[in-house]
């Protein structure tokens, strides 16, 4: 019998282009309205003892070609624990060909360039936390498909601090990491949490871009606009999204702010910064250093070798959201990038880079942001 292939679900992104037996040939669709491309995310109906041969072709015109060398797809049977398959990417075959190789051990399979955070998960994270003693749900706007732009708010302190994720859908480890600072901040337990809502007011935006994330985007919104490209003139026709979260921004002010990625080459986690700003100033640069360097020592999924080359003085593209907060309200305000592929420095063969340590990663954010507060 011949295995079927089918993407046509929240976050689904695969074209098939043939199918013989137990193989496949296949291709990713672009973002809506953009040249992007790079996330997949389908399901595979077989049977046990199928020797699955998957192979993803044209990818040496993705977004990020030097992504395939060296990664491994993710794959789940129940879609709740996810694991890595036997991967190999060939540049010089089929225009770029990515070749899953797997023996199926039941009748479905859920393969995705990561572990999938659905919008039904999403709301069922804003739903639990905002059930939460001392949390206040806002709806800053819509999306261009009306869909709603979610926040969460909590604590009594003075210092504002912004967290937001998924301006770049595909990345979809940065919904995990929210998902882990939401636990930690709503745990009455948890005295880090504790000691950070008595210190700071959070303002919290799980998903910036709701439209990319269900359609099975990697980079844009429903207009095929990268949204980290619209923070200097962000516009209600283009991108409504950065208007209203930057509006709000602008109301409560912004101390210290966290934009939450991944990054698809580089095999590590890793933080940029606002050196280029134009008005930077000794003292906001010192406390991200200080951060960095507390991180680092915090947990060993950190490191500070790996990473984006540092902005010219005064050269910062301002269109960013990390460097528009640092020039616009003089934030510490920083980008955390994990990566698709496994961390360099602690492998594991299993998962690789996970949801829980994104989770993880989070609470080591928050509690390094408690200790410099």
């Amino acid at each position: 019998m011949t295995i079927s292939i089918n993407a046509a679900f929240d976050s689904g992104n695969i074209v098939v282009e043939s199918l013989a037996g137990t193989s496949a040939r296949l291709s990713i669709r672009k973002d809506r309205e953009s040249d992007f491309f790079q996330w997949f995310h389908f399901r595979v109906a077989c049977a046990a003892g199928d020797a699955l041969d998957l192979a993803i072709t044209g990818l040496a015109d993705s977004a990020y070609p030097d992504g395939w060398p060296g990664y491994a797809a993710c794959a789940s049977y129940d879609r709740e624990h996810w694991f890595r398959l036997d991967t190999g990417y060939e540049a010089q075959t089929d225009g770029g060909t990515l070749t899953i190789r797997h023996t199926a051990e039941g009748p479905l399979l859920w393969i995705a360039y990561f572990a999938p955070y659905s919008m039904e998960r999403h709301h069922d994270l804003i739903a639990s936390a905002a059930e939460c003693e001392g949390v206040a749900y806002r709806c800053l706007g819509t999306s261009l498909e009306g869909q709603p732009i979610d926040c969460l708010e909590m604590g009594e302190g003075p210092v504002q601090v912004w967290l937001y994720a998924r301006q770049h859908p595909g990345e979809s480890m940065a919904e995990w990491w929210m998902e882990g600072a939401l636990d930690m901040l709503t745990d009455p337990a948890d005295p880090h949490g504790r000691s950070l809502r008595r210190k700071c007011r959070f303002h919290i935006v799980p998903n910036m871009n709701p439209d990319g994330s269900r359609r099975g985007h990697l980079r844009t919104n429903h207009a095929g606009v990268n949204l980290n490209r619209e923070w200097h003139a962000p516009s209600a026709e283009r991108s409504p999204e950065v208007l209203c979260v930057r509006n709000a921004m602008d109301e409560s002010g912004v101390d210290w702010a966290m934009d939450v990625h991944g990054d698809e080459a580089i095999p590590a986690v890793f933080l940029a910064g606002f050196e280029g700003i134009p008005s930077l100033k000794p003292e906001q640069q010192e406390k991200f250093l200080a951060f960095q360097a507390a991180l680092a020592a915090a947990t060993p999924d950190f490191q500070t070798e790996l990473g984006y080359e540092s902005s010219a003085p005064g050269q910062a593209n301002l269109s960013m959201s990390t460097t528009q907060l640092a020039e616009r309200h003089g934030a510490v305000s920083m980008t955390i990038e994990m990566p698709f592929k496994d961390n360099r420095d602690l492998p594991d063969p299993v998962q690789g880079w996970s949801p829980d340590r994104s989770k993880l990663l989070a609470r080591a954010c928050l509690e390094t942001l408690d200790r410099m507060l």
